[in-house]
This record gives C-alpha cells, sequence and structure tokens, in this order.
C-alpha cells in the first residue's frame, strides 16, 4: 500500500511559513528533503506516489504553496501532479526533479507552469537557493496585492468623495429650485399682485 500524504507539524516560531509538499517514491530523498523543510522551519507534507499526491492536493487545493515532485512516480507522473496542483491553486510553485533529465520533459513542465526543474542528484544548496527565490517572489506578490487594496481603497475613497460631491450639488439646486417656488408662491399669494379691481 503507497504512502498517503502525511502532515508534519510546522515550528511554531516561523511565521507564515511555507506549506510544503514532497513526492518522491524513493524514501531516502523523500525523507532528506522533509528533515531539510522541516529543519528550516516549514511544514512539510509528504507522498510516495503521484496518485497519493494528487488526492492530497484535490482534498485540499490551497493547503500547498510549495509541490517538489519527482517526474516518474508509480501511479500518476510528476506533470499529472503539475497539471493539478496549478490547475487547482495557480499561486502553488511546483518543482520537477528528475534523474532523467530531457529536453522535452523540461520543456512540457516550463510550459504547464513549473517553478524550477532540477535533474538527480541535486544538492541541499539549490533547494536553498530555490526556496530564497521562492520566498522573495512571495514577498513581492503580498507587497503587491496590498498596493492594489491601497489603490483600490484610495480609488472607493475618491469616487465616494465625487459621489458625494454630486449629490450636494444636486441637493443646492433643489434648494434653489425650492427657493425659486416658495418665492413665486409668495409674490402670487401677496396682496400687491392682486388686482385693483376688485
Amino acid at each position: 500500500m503507497p504512502d498517503t500524504a502525511t502532515a508534519v507539524p510546522a515550528r511554531r516560531d516561523v511565521p507564515g511559513a511555507l506549506r510544503v509538499l514532497v513526492v518522491d517514491d524513493e524514501p531516502d530523498v523523500r525523507e532528506l528533503l522533509e528533515e531539510y523543510f522541516r529543519n528550516n522551519g516549514l511544514d512539510v507534507c509528504s507522498a510516495a506516489d503521484g496518485e497519493s499526491a494528487v488526492e492530497a492536493i484535490a482534498g485540499d487545493p490551497t493547503r500547498f504553496d510549495l509541490v517538489i515532485t519527482d517526474l516518474q512516480l508509480p501511479g500518476r507522473d510528476g506533470l499529472e501532479v503539475l497539471r493539478t496542483a496549478r490547475r487547482l491553486n495557480p499561486t502553488c510553485a511546483v518543482v520537477i526533479v528528475t534523474g532523467y533529465a530531457s529536453l522535452h520533459s523540461a520543456v512540457e513542465a516550463v510550459r504547464l507552469g513549473a517553478y524550477d526543474y532540477l535533474t538527480k542528484p541535486f544538492s541541499l544548496g539549490q533547494i536553498e537557493v530555490m526556496l530564497r527565490r521562492l520566498e522573495e517572489r512571495r514577498t513581492l506578490e503580498a507587497e503587491n496585492r496590498r498596493l492594489l487594496r491601497q489603490a483600490a481603497r484610495r480609488e472607493e475613497r475618491e469616487g465616494s468623495a465625487v459621489f458625494l460631491g454630486r449629490i450636494e450639488a444636486i441637493e443646492a439646486r433643489l434648494a434653489r429650485i425650492e427657493t425659486a417656488l416658495y418665492d413665486l408662491r409668495d409674490r402670487r399669494s401677496s396682496p400687491s399682485s392682486s388686482s385693483p379691481y376688485r
């Protein structure tokens, strides 16, 4: 029976830690990556085959920020894991790892939206560089979202000010019309405006 994705608690001293899914049918590689991510304070789960990975992603599409998957897996391959992750959560970064690198698989991975493509054997230094780039990207995206929200609020405030200005102008015009109508009524009902032939 293949392993299903199993949660490992995140360290509490790392706010907003990345949530990672490691998918590899080689226990040594899977355990090495799990330990590396855990030691770096990340919330990490693992799966030993493509089917378990797809089920874990489909079961909670926003659960993972990063998926590191071997290309050749039992059941569904790494490209299927990539397709599922990107379709269900476009913000999820997916890194393809393979011992059988080819131009075709690299091009296909990039076409499907892979964040990175690493060949085995890889070093933990490569993983560290990839993580740093990913964290920088997430920081920039968060800043971009903050600026967009700020711009939307400013636009909403300015739009509200314009709207209120228009309402005030309409109310002022109505007040002038109302005053003019009262003046006209008063002039018609005053004794000086009545006919001298009564």
